[in-house]
C-alpha cells in the first residue's frame, strides 16, 4: 500500500500531498494538543516535507520546539510540526481515503484526563520520555 496521501482542509482552500513514514497512528495527550483541537491529536508521522497547494497554511508557534499549522479561512487543523525540522504530524482525519492505520502510541500519558481512555493496546510514553528522543 502507498504511502502517499493526500489531504486538504475542510473549506478547501489547502491541499497537500505528504508521504508517510507508515501506517501508524498515535496520540498526543497534552494540554496543548487537547487545547487545540478539543481532544487528544489523532496524529500519523511525516518526516519529509509535505507540498501544498493553494493558499498557504497559516503557522503559529506554539512552544519553543513546534509550530501548528491550520487553514486561515475555515480554521482546519493541518499539521504539527518540529521547528527546524521537516517533520511533520498530520490529523489523520485530514487525509483523504481509507488505509490500513494501525494505533500504536499515546504520548504525555502523564497528562491524559482521568475522563476518557482508549481500549486499545499501544505503547504509552510520558512527555519526559518524549522530549528525552
Amino acid at each position: 500500500m502507498s504511502l502517499s496521501r493526500q489531504g486538504g482542509c475542510l473549506c478547501g482552500a489547502i491541499q497537500f500531498t505528504a508521504t508517510l513514514d507508515n501506517h501508524d497512528v498515535s496520540a498526543c495527550h497534552c494540554s496543548l494538543c487537547r487545547t487545540w483541537g478539543g481532544g487528544p491529536m489523532l496524529a500519523v508521522h511525516c518526516s519529509q516535507a509535505p507540498r501544498f497547494e493553494g493558499a498557504p497554511p497559516s503557522v503559529y508557534r506554539s512552544s519553543e520546539w513546534a509550530e501548528r499549522g491550520f487553514c486561515g479561512h475555515c480554521g482546519t487543523h493541518l499539521f504539527y510540526r518540529l521547528t527546524g525540522k521537516d517533520d511533520h504530524y498530520f490529523p489523520v482525519g485530514v487525509l483523504r481515503g481509507d488505509a490500513d492505520w494501525q494505533f500504536t502510541l499515546q504520548i504525555f500519558v502523564e497528562q491524559r484526563p482521568a475522563w476518557y481512555c482508549f481500549a486499545n493496546q499501544t505503547r504509552e510514553m510520558t512527555g519526559e520520555q518524549v522530549q528525552a528522543l
